[in-house]
């Protein structure tokens, strides 16, 4: 038997609660896992509360990330006691995710844990810190450099946020922090941000072009907070896209694009390859300072999952939620 929150939708409604389940209850996959973290990021938020259809399969355990070790395995990559991270994959969505004290799934989601990491400090960066980093390689990849001006992150106090703040820093970017919530300001400076900036500034309908501010940008939020850094990044600037907490939509125009050659760069970290996201992770072992990590980060306990969801939706939650699924 093992421990986890399981996500039901039938006659009596949808619901989510922690659950004793068999081990014959796990999906099928050629890796069987002992978890030892998980966490709590804005799609399981969704997923534990059903305010977005984010589980396309019941019941199901959410959790798109987790840390464990190998108890079983018939992949050739992997044997007993492997040490091991997951990301994504569709993994809390439409596969049994990290919630649990036990998993089984596709060797192929697997990343190695790495020796820079205990499992905990893999879920402080979880899936968050992942994105993060693909943001920080897709703006090195186009040639963005320290020298070529600062950065602004928006949602900077959430996780993605928190972390791009902290490795841009550490690189030697001068990072704009943008936050709706001003009492953060001295956690964001302690990340790394050189400024702090209200969120309001970026909320409202955005003009076709801006005064140029930006060298790159990472944005979690999209809307009109997207369209605005658009707008204000400057001659072959570029923003990487990896968010919607503000919205799905996009209301710009092409003119950042077709007069001051933006680009918009797309984060997908869900089906990201495996060597890009290998990158990724080698990249976090040494561009990540594990004192801002633990700065970003704290713990609660599986059943504390159910009304932090709440509170992280309604945006009282601060960085990352590491969840250790065995108290």
């Amino acid at each position: 038997m093992f421990k986890a929150i399981l996500v039901e939708k039938d006659e009596a409604g949808y619901r989510a609660t922690v659950r004793e389940l068999d081990d014959t209850a796990l999906p099928d996959g050629d890796v069987r896992l002992r978890v030892a973290y998980s966490t709590l990021n804005y799609k399981d938020a969704l997923a534990i509360t059903g305010k977005s259809p984010v589980v396309r399969k019941f019941p199901l355990v959410p959790g798109i990330d987790l840390a464990g070790t190998v108890e079983s395995s018939t992949h050739p990559d992997y044997k007993p006691g492997d040490a091991v991270v997951l990301n994504g994959w569709g993994v809390g969505e439409t596969h049994w995710g990290g919630l649990a004290q036990r998993a089984r799934l596709s060797g192929d989601w697997l990343v190695p844990l790495p020796q820079a990491f205990t499992p905990a400090q893999a879920m402080a960066i979880g899936t968050a810190g992942y994105t993060a980093m693909l943001c920080v390689l897709a703006l090195e990849q186009h040639g963005i450099t320290p020298d070529k001006g600062p950065i602004v992150v928006t949602g900077a106090s959430g996780g993605v946020g928190s972390v791009a703040v902290a490795v841009l820093a550490k690189l030697g970017y001068s990072v704009a922090a943008v936050t709706g919530r001003p009492q953060e300001a001295a956690y964001l400076r302690q990340l790394g941000a050189t400024q702090v900036l209200e969120r309001a500034e970026f909320t409202a309908p955005a003009r076709p072009l801006a005064k140029e501010r930006w060298a790159g940008a990472v944005d979690t939020v999209g809307s009109h907070t997207l369209a605005n850094v658009c707008a204000q990044t400057q001659y072959r600037g570029v923003v990487t896209a990896c968010g919607l907490a503000g919205g799905m939509d996009l209301p710009s125009t092409v003119a950042p694009f077709i007069l001051r050659g933006v680009t918009l760069a797309g984060i997908d970290s869900v089906m990201c390859p495996r060597p890009e996201r290998l990158q990724a992770w080698q990249r976090l072992a040494s561009d990540l300072n594990l004192e801002r990590l633990g700065l970003m980060a704290s713990e609660i306990a599986l059943e504390e999952a159910l009304p932090a969801a709440e509170a992280l939706l309604a945006g009282r939650v601060r960085g990352r939620v590491v969840v250790d699924v065995n108290r």
